[in-house]
């Protein structure tokens, strides 16, 4: 069965994410290359 997502939105979670694994997602985010040719996506990790 679905759950239902829409109830009580009113509750905020505050995130204190560290230094690192910012910077981690960030890094990653820019090494990421998504291509599409023909209807087909081809991800590429440039490290």
């Amino acid at each position: 069965m679905a759950k239902i997502y829409s109830q009580d939105t009113s509750k905020h979670i505050k995130l204190n994410p560290k230094k690192e694994t910012v910077d981690f997602l960030l890094n990653y985010s820019k090494a990421l290359r998504v291509n599409c040719y023909k209807k087909m996506k081809f991800e590429a990790l440039l490290n």
